[in-house]
């Protein structure tokens, strides 16, 4: 099987002004999609627009600062989400399969390999998944998330071939001007978000480097462009391109993208050479202090004595147990831990 393709979608395209599906651009979307489908490509759409479309079933013309409304409007927007995206792909024959993450499958490493493998089987079995965060249940996704970092995180979880931004303009503008290079674009002013949605260019850069980082080209493009999604695919659509770096494996890409930090060990220049130059495990008689009542398994950031992050790692014992530079206790292992942040 061929590596995928992750196209995500943001509200202003899912859903028109009057808290509506906006089937026709689906359906044009979805035509494209099949085509990819048909010719050997996996796909996996990361869709807003649930609490867009439930917005409309409480008579709010915007997103609401009330967590429980929130949590109704996404409960309630869900459904037509999914109904809008399986009318759109089922005249092609394509069944759109529900998935919906919260950041507990993307930092737990058993429920990421869970999520990992529902991926992969559902895109082996030609269908095409349809993700979205769990509103309903998952308050911090509410009060932080956006479908930009998850479109991201899915696209690291199925290790996909390439990531594309879909949005209402044709990728990252300054002054009106398009600015093709993703390097580039990090140094533009950027604007502000839509009324429906909770992310805005700002987000889909950050989520454009943290896949590019994962080895994923990324483009951030106009949703409503005919034949983007396929034009993406073949390297000749318009918008902001970010280049792949060079992937890393799996669990390092998890680590470094996925794993929630709980604190961090701070070391001396000594234990930095030895993890950075000679890939050797930390030693608790290399920590000069442990910030944060971290646990064994939980995520930590690595600081030298200039006070800067170069690794991230595991934890293998409680920040207590590190306290005095106990001998022979060992800090991270090795084989638990990513350079760079």
């Amino acid at each position: 099987m061929k590596r995928p393709l992750v196209v995500k979608f943001g509200s202003s395209l899912v859903v028109d002004e009057r808290g509506r599906p906006r089937r026709s651009l689906l359906r044009a979307r979805a035509a494209e999609i099949a085509a990819i489908v048909e010719a050997g490509t996996p796909t996996c759409v990361v869709s807003s627009g649930a609490i867009a479309l439930g917005l409309r079933r409480l008579d709010l013309a915007r997103r609401p600062t009330s967590l429980p409304r929130l949590q109704a409007a996404s409960a309630l927007g869900q459904a037509a989400l999914q109904r809008a995206w399986q009318d759109a792909l089922g005249p092609h024959g394509l069944e759109a399969a529900q998935i919906l993450l919260t950041s507990t499958e993307i930092a737990e490493r058993r429920a990421y390999v869970n999520a990992r493998n529902a991926l992969a089987a559902l895109l082996a079995l030609g269908t095409v998944p349809v993700v979205n965060e769990n509103d309903a249940t998952a308050t911090d996704e509410i009060s932080f998330g956006d479908n930009d970092a998850l479109a991201a995180h899915v696209a690291v979880l199925v290790r996909a071939r390439l990531l594309v931004l879909l949005t209402s303009v044709p990728g990252v503008l300054s002054e009106g001007v398009l600015i093709e290079d993703g390097a580039a674009a990090r140094t533009v002013e950027l604007g502000g978000r839509s009324a429906l949605g909770r992310g805005g260019m700002e987000s889909k850069i950050a989520a454009a480097e943290l896949a590019a980082g994962a080895g994923i080209p990324t483009l951030i493009a106009d949703g409503g462009a005919e034949g983007i999604v396929s034009g993406a695919l073949a390297g000749v659509a318009r918008g902001t391109r970010f280049a792949a770096a060079e992937a890393a494996p799996a669990f390092k890409l998890w680590l470094r993208h996925g794993k929630r930090v709980g604190g961090r060990i701070h070391v001396d220049a000594g234990a930095r050479t030895a993890v950075v130059e000679k890939g050797a495990s930390l030693l608790a008689v290399g920590v000069t202090a442990a910030e944060g009542a971290f646990r064994a398994g939980d995520g930590v950031e690595l600081v030298g004595p200039d006070g800067v992050v170069f690794a991230r790692g595991v934890a293998s014992v409680d920040a207590a147990e590190l306290a005095g530079r106990p001998a022979n206790v060992e800090a991270v292992h090795r084989d638990r831990l990513v350079l760079g942040v």
